[in-house]
């Protein structure tokens, strides 16, 4: 393990983080994680990494603080307070953010945070579970260029495609486009797969050959699986994906951007929370397409 990388404090072990903390134990990095679940914990330990008790203990030590946790009232529980990251940290850590959370709260992180003379950079995160096991994510950034520049060796073991997008809050607004983008190709694949499937077409056949051609796209690649069966086991989960509709709808409203399409998908990903849908992978819109369409799901 070299001793001149940094010191690394790792927040929120889910499905996300867990991957991507191991990968830079893996790259050589001291990790000390915290997360609610000790299992998780644990698993970071077998992995060559070490657990903390408390936020306090992990981010101690750390030269770089990582949070991945799923949204904004999480970052501020964790970031804010006496048991938080901000009143722990030691002056002139770095606090990468890397959930998915509002513009404005990671805005109004990093000027609390530099009042502490802690650095702030938002870098979430696109590619899902295998993208983060598979170390090729695609992280947008916001924040100052000179952070990012020292932040970007340890950005390089987690993902493929690291840019910094412009100032605090820039990434989150990335990530939100991000997340409209992928609904909506994840409910036209949907869409496309019922009406294949009810015209009697042999459906694997049918999506390797879309693939290959202008329709074809990452979702699809990524997805084709789950459609094929049935199987929505998460690596991205409904719920999720309805807060970061929020987020993007929320966001447009504010600048003044019309999102027709992604107005409609977001009312159907909340539908499928309704419905009790909330703990699947974002493929289940396929779910609510069969709805619609007079299946019994």
């Amino acid at each position: 393990m070299s001793s001149n990388l940094p010191k690394v404090a790792w927040i929120g072990l889910g499905i996300m983080g867990s991957p991507m903390s191991e990968n830079l134990v893996e790259a050589g990095y001291q990790v000390t994680g915290h997360t609610l679940e000790q299992d998780k914990i644990d698993r970071l330990v077998a992995a060559g990494g070490k657990g903390a008790a408390s936020i306090a203990e992990a981010v101690r030590d750390a030269d770089v603080v990582i949070t991945m946790v799923p949204a904004s009232p999480q970052v501020e529980a964790i970031a804010y307070g006496p048991d938080g990251i901000l009143e722990n940290a030691r002056e002139g850590a770095l606090l990468i953010d890397m959930s998915s959370i509002t513009p404005q709260t990671s805005v109004d992180l990093a000027r609390n945070a530099k009042e502490k003379g802690i650095r702030v950079l938002d870098a979430p995160v696109s590619g899902g579970e295998a993208g983060a096991v598979e170390a090729v994510l695609s992280i947008m950034v916001g924040g100052e260029q000179s952070d990012f520049d020292a932040a970007k060796p340890l950005l390089d073991a987690l993902g493929r495609t690291i840019v910094l997008c412009g100032p605090h809050g820039s990434g989150q607004t990335v990530k939100a486009a991000n997340q409209l983008i992928v609904a909506v190709n994840i409910q036209a694949c949907a869409e496309a797969v019922v009406f294949l499937e009810k015209s009697g077409v042999d459906l694997g056949a049918a999506l390797d050959v879309l693939n290959g051609g202008l329709a074809g796209s990452t979702v699809l690649t990524r997805k084709k699986d789950n459609f094929l069966k049935r199987d929505f086991a998460p690596g991205f989960r409904i719920d999720l994906h309805h807060k970061d509709m929020g987020i993007v709808t929320d966001a447009a409203r504010n600048v003044g951007a019309a999102l027709p399409v992604g107005g409609v998908v977001a009312q159907l990903v909340a539908s499928l929370r309704a419905q009790g849908d909330g703990g699947l992978d974002h493929s289940a819109l396929l779910r609510s397409v069969e709805r619609l369409s007079g299946s019994q799901v």
